[in-house]
């Protein structure tokens, strides 16, 4: 098997397919993992399956367990809060893990690097890929790089009997293999700004994530073991060397809560928002999973979960093709079909719906937006069910993760032979 994308997504798809026995090569752009801050919530879905892969307890050790969120208004303050706790029968994590994404790919990079089935290839980027019938390959350029890089640099082949994509939201697997990528991007950018003080302190009775609704600049505030970030959105007309100044970081901070001597900044990124999915996830032996199949408002905290189901979905798919001699034909349909389908109707319409209610301008909208969320935190039941489908729980227990396919497409595909 081949991955290529070395990022929490890839990472946990190449740690999956070796904990089921199977060889793999891992081919990723960057010469060593990055160390990229931007996504930090892991739910309660994802947390079940990432115990498949003995991870969990490391990242219970490291990140912060948030059971409760609020949503809150910039002028009105407090509208509702919502607690997780009320998911304990359901499942062994009824809480928000907070822990950097980068955590999770060092934590799966470090262990992989001593794995005898897996062969690490940093600072290869993928040229080429070409489907054979029985098999993949991959061209992969590179200037040389560490942990099974081409020596000297040069152009390798690689050969596998699959093709996962997780290279991100401008992967060249999908681009190679003339994937669509259909959907829209948002005008504004978001910006997302790291500080080591504690917000708890300049504003009482927070969170340790809070969604805050404004029609002018709307703010997700979270909390994570290294720091406090803070993230807003950055207007069309705003170039990102104006929105990045040390000066603009700090007069919009400051009117989030007002700091005499300013913040320490300890990480910032500004980047494009998309709301996209890949015509499909799977082109014969390519398959698509994250960011190469789907991209979203972060408004939420499911593009990453999202992700990392697909790539579990995937791999005990392939697993069951390779050791079991399971139809790939109908495995592989129906990963496209479920994962592209979650995609569409969870992951795109929550978070769009997410980042509207935030940014809504239209006073009546906004009034009946609070209403709404003030009577779903009121009854237990209604909140339950809001947190199931937040969670993924919910979609993770509609369709399954790598279930079997149903009889019905097993035998269509045996008639279709």
């Amino acid at each position: 098997m081949i991955v290529v994308g070395a990022g929490p997504v890839g990472m946990t798809a190449a740690a999956a397919l070796a904990h089921a026995g199977l060889p793999v090569t891992v081919v990723e752009a960057n010469p060593e993992p990055r160390p990229d801050w931007r996504a930090s919530t892991f739910h309660a879905a994802t947390m079940e399956l990432l115990e498949d892969i003995d991870i969990t307890e490391r990242m219970r050790a490291e990140g912060l367990t948030v059971p409760r969120y609020q949503f809150r208004d910039r002028r009105d303050g407090l509208i509702a809060e919502f607690d997780l706790s009320l998911l304990g029968a359901e499942t062994r994590y009824p809480y928000r893990l907070q822990l950097n994404q980068q955590r999770l790919v060092r934590f799966l990079f470090d262990r992989l690097r001593a794995d005898d089935r897996v062969e690490l290839r940093f600072g290869a980027r993928v040229t080429g890929v070409a489907d054979t019938g029985d098999g993949v390959e991959v061209t992969a350029r590179t200037d040389g790089g560490t942990d099974g890089g081409i020596d000297g640099g040069g152009e390798a082949r690689l050969r596998g009997s699959y093709l996962i994509g997780a290279d991100g939201a401008a992967s060249a697997v999908r681009k190679l293999s003339g994937v669509a990528f259909e959907g829209v991007t948002y005008r504004e950018r978001f910006l997302i700004v790291s500080t080591t003080v504690d917000l708890r302190e300049q504003l009482p009775g927070i969170a340790d994530v809070n969604y805050v609704a404004d029609p002018v600049e709307w703010l997700f505030i979270l909390h994570t073991p290294e720091a406090w970030r803070v993230l807003w959105p950055v207007p069309a007309e705003v170039s990102d060397e104006e929105a990045t100044t040390p000066e603009e970081i700090q007069r919009h901070l400051r009117a989030v809560a007002p700091l005499p001597g300013g913040y320490p900044i300890v990480d910032r990124q500004i980047y494009r928002v998309h709301q996209r999915v890949a015509e499909s996830f799977r082109v014969g032996r390519v398959l698509l999973v994250g960011d190469a199949a789907h991209v979203n408002s972060p408004i939420g905290g499911v593009g990453l979960n999202s992700g990392i189901h697909d790539a579990f979905d995937l791999t005990r798919r392939l697993a069951r093709i390779a050791r079991d001699g399971a139809d790939p034909d109908a495995e592989l349909d129906t990963f496209d079909a479920h994962r592209r389908r979650v995609a569409l109707e969870y992951v795109q319409a929550d978070t769009e719906r997410n980042t509207q209610r935030l940014r809504e301008t239209d006073p009546e909208r906004r009034r009946a937006s609070h209403r709404e969320l003030r009577a779903l935190a009121a009854d237990p039941d209604r909140a339950r069910a809001w947190l199931r489908r937040v969670s993924l729980l919910e979609s993770a227990r509609r369709f399954g993760i790598g279930t079997p396919p149903p009889e019905t497409l097993l035998t269509n595909q045996g008639a279709s032979r």
